[in-house]
Order: structure tokens, then C-alpha cells, then sequence
């Protein structure tokens, strides 16, 4: 595994270790996001060839399927590694990884083998529209999308108010409600580049716009037989939402590490007075390597089917939320009024934490799911 150690290669001089996925998503992270995220945050940059980049080098394959398992820890430290940097672009890995998971888990071999290769390298980006049916799932919204079945596929419509990670060539994965049978569910791949798909821009948000974030309008569009994942949706959902949650616990650690960071480096000119704040920087190393810890458990075996194992996944990813919002707090702490300047990093990192607790399913959202039992 990519997160687990490093291979070895052989070249004139002998043996030489060749760099880890994670070393090498680390590394170009720092070298070539890093100075992309101001402007990602922003919203005048979308990192699409350092997204390819990271596909390139293994960032969204290494937790595809094999022989009925999966493991997932390569992909979350990845994502941990971009969000050391970016959080707007942890996310849109994310989202990557996530249309990844849901194409590897279809038993569409037609799809598979139009669609994995290249999502899996890179070279399709995409993202996911499940924040609707995620929500409906739990009582909170109703389906969105609507669909009929027609000779070859179904014809879809209607409106997803966010999805990310898109762009007029990119790809995603969401649910739709058949019109014909009420109440069953089917999940496809959208192509944006289909003319019966609209994205429209979305309104500035409070950060990270440059997600390549759109409203997605339906207008009858075909969905052929070969873009369903699964028909009828139900089981497969359960089997994918594991991975799903899963995978966000690398948005969390990734921020929580760099708040770290920034507490650290105003140690010197501030630790006088810093040090009587109530949280400080070895509590939330403590914390990271509790939620690290944990996760890496729960991401070795996301098949898992046990309802203990489920409210165990949805408990973590509940604590990851709540524990990047506090970091980010305590770093706009420590760093007192230089944090509060615009475009410093603690600001960047503090409304980046908002997102990691709204994004679905969210703090209100995991906590109803916790209370449903």
C-alpha cells in the first residue's frame, strides 16, 4: 500500500527506494498546489492539472477493490496530505476518490470498463451528487431527481442545488427516484458534457470556490444502460456508504494537522502568553493521532456490514467534524490579530473547518443518524 512503506527499484548505482503514493502526493502538494491555494480558495483557479497530477502518481486508485476487499488507508492519508495544504482541494480529492469507489463497486462491467481506468488515473475528473440522496436517506430532504425507464435506459430530470468537482468534460455519480415505481431508486453517472445537462454557477460561498461547485439542471436527459451503477440502488448504497464517510476522515486529519502547524509556528514570538489558553498545540497531536488511529480500524474493512461497525463510521466522521472546527479555533487563537488579517492562513483554515462539519452528511445530520439508531 502506497500509505504503508516504500517500493524498491533497481538503477545503476543498485537498489533505491522509489517514493510511496503518499510521499509523492505529498510532494507535489507542496510544490505545485501550495502556491494555487490562496487562489482555489478564492475562486478565480480549479487545480485541474494538479488533480491529473495526483492521479498520475496513484492518489486515486489505491483503494479500489480486490477479491471482494478494500482498504482505504492509502487514499485517506493522501487526501490528509493535499489538506495539509489545501483543504478546498482535499475535498475535490475527495470527490475524486469518491466517483472512483462508486464505479469500482459496480457489478456494470460495461461501465467499469468504460469509465475506471480513466477515473482512476486522473484523466477523468468527476466528483459526486449523493449531499440530496444522502439527506432523503434519513428523513431530512426528498429525492430531487426523477426518472422513467425508456427502451436502453431511463430519461432523468429535475435540479441538484450543489455538486463539486465538475467541470463541461467531468463526470459524477447521484441518485435518481423512478417515476414508474415509486420509491425504488436508481444511481448513475451524469456526463456534463451531455447537452440535456446545465451547471450553473453557484453564488460566492464563505470559502473554497474554486471547487469547481455547480448547480446541475436535468432536461430529460438519456441515461443509457451503460452509465448505471446500480439498478435497483438500494444494497448497492449500503455497500459504498462505509467508503463514503470514510474517506472524508482525510479532509479532517489533513486541517487538523496544519492547525497544528500554525500553532507551532507562533510559539516563538507568542508562546508567553499562549500558553495560557485552555487548548495547545500537544492536545490536538493527541487528538489527530486518536482520530488516525481509529479511522485507519475502520478503513481497513469498509465492507463491513455489522451495524456496530456503521454507527462506529458514522461516529468518527461526526468527532473528525466537531475536531477540525476546534483546531482551526485554537490556531485563530494563538494567533491572535495577525490570524485575523485576511488571506492568512489560520482564516483560510478556520472557514475551511466550517466546511469539513457541513459538508454531507453534517454535524446536525450525523448526530440525527446517531439518535435514529
Amino acid at each position: 500500500m502506497g500509505s504503508l512503506g516504500q517500493h524498491l527499484a533497481v538503477d545503476g548505482a543498485g537498489v533505491m527506494p522509489v517514493p510511496s503514493t503518499v510521499e509523492q502526493v505529498t510532494a507535489i502538494a507542496r510544490k505545485e498546489l501550495a502556491p494555487l491555494a490562496s487562489g482555489i480558495d478564492a475562486g478565480t483557479v480549479y487545480p485541474a492539472d494538479v488533480l491529473r497530477r495526483f492521479g498520475e502518481v496513484g492518489a486515486w486508485s489505491s483503494h479500489l477493490p480486490e477479491n471482494g476487499a478494500a482498504d482505504l488507508n492509502c487514499a485517506i492519508d493522501a487526501i490528509g496530505a493535499i489538506g495539509e495544504v489545501c483543504g478546498a482541494s482535499a475535498f475535490m480529492a475527495w470527490c475524486q476518490n469518491t466517483l472512483v469507489w462508486y464505479i469500482a463497486n459496480s457489478t456494470n462491467q460495461a461501465l467499469v470498463d468504460r469509465l475506471l481506468d480513466d477515473a482512476a488515473s486522473g484523466r477523468l475528473l468527476g466528483g459526486t451528487g449523493l449531499s440530496n440522496p444522502m439527506k432523503s436517506f434519513f428523513g431530512i430532504e426528498k429525492l430531487k431527481l426523477k426518472g422513467r425507464k425508456v427502451e436502453g435506459g431511463y430519461v432523468v430530470r429535475g435540479v441538484l442545488p450543489w455538486v463539486s468537482n465538475l467541470g463541461p468534460d467531468h463526470m459524477f455519480g447521484t441518485i435518481f427516484e423512478r417515476e414508474d415505481a415509486p420509491g425504488e431508486i436508481v444511481m448513475f453517472v451524469a456526463d456534463c458534457a451531455d447537452p440535456a445537462v446545465t451547471l450553473q454557477p453557484c453564488q460566492p460561498f464563505l470559502a473554497m470556490d474554486g471547487t469547481g461547485t455547480y448547480g446541475i439542471q436535468f432536461r430529460d436527459l438519456f441515461v443509457p444502460d451503460e452509465l448505471i451503477l446500480a439498478d435497483p440502488a438500494g444494497p448497492f448504497v449500503k455497500k459504498i456508504r462505509a467508503g463514503f464517510i470514510l474517506l472524508q476522515a482525510g479532509m479532517a486529519l489533513g486541517l487538523i494537522k496544519d492547525c497544528i502547524k500554525i500553532m507551532q509556528e507562533v510559539e516563538a514570538p507568542l508562546g508567553h502568553v499562549n500558553r495560557y489558553l485552555p487548548q495547545q498545540p500537544v492536545d490536538f497531536h493527541a487528538l489527530a493521532d486518536e482520530l488516525a488511529k481509529e479511522t485507519s480500524e475502520l478503513a481497513s474493512d469498509p465492507f463491513n456490514t455489522d451495524e456496530t461497525y456503521w454507527r462506529k463510521v458514522v461516529a468518527l466522521r461526526l468527532r473528525a467534524g466537531e475536531a477540525s472546527v476546534a483546531a482551526a479555533h485554537a490556531a485563530m487563537l494563538h494567533c491572535g490579530a495577525r490570524g485575523y488579517l485576511k488571506g492568512n492562513r489560520a482564516e483560510r483554515r478556520l472557514r475551511e473547518a466550517y466546511f469539513v462539519a457541513i459538508v454531507t452528511p453534517a454535524t446536525k445530520q450525523l448526530r440525527k443518524m446517531l439518535a435514529d439508531g
